[in-house]
């Protein structure tokens, strides 16, 4: 496979892997830590009227959603891409702060979770993805056969 398409389907990947965990743990955090009483998360317009009903325990799973997705993504990015494996980690970290920094914008969190989520879910998380992914060893497979 040439390198250029290997690192497409990478970072492909990448974001759809990672938006998969984010969304499953925004989902599974909701079953195991619910909303407040009479916040309405059905929609955007429900979710902004009740965020300001929300705990800091209810933040728990949107951060930890947000740090394990971009790590999951740059991780499998990291893995996949043929060359500049920390390069294309670090741009799914970006992707994903950059819907992070979007979401900030269209939901009054506090700013004490904008911060945090900012500041440690996104950047550090594609480090450590892209780090991880470094460190696994590879074991090269040679397929073509030795002339007896």
């Amino acid at each position: 496979m040439k390198k250029a398409i290997r690192n497409i389907l990478a970072i492909l990947l990448g974001l759809v892997i990672g938006s998969v965990v984010n969304m499953g743990l925004i989902m599974t955090g909701a079953d195991l830590i619910p909303p407040p009483e009479g916040a309405d998360v059905t929609s955007m317009e429900g979710l902004r009227a009740s965020m300001h009903l929300f705990e800091a325990k209810n933040f728990v799973f949107p951060f930890l959603a947000h740090a394990l997705g971009t790590f999951v993504g740059a991780l499998i990015t990291a893995l996949i891409a043929a060359s500049f494996k920390m390069r294309f980690a670090f741009g799914i970290g970006a992707a994903f702060m950059l819907g992070g920094i979007i979401n900030s914008f269209l939901l009054p969190a506090p700013s004490w979770f904008i911060v945090l989520d900012l500041v440690a879910a996104y950047i550090p998380m594609a480090w450590l993805g892209g780090k991880l992914a470094m460190e696994i060893p590879r074991k090269k497979i040679n397929l073509t056969r030795k002339k007896p």
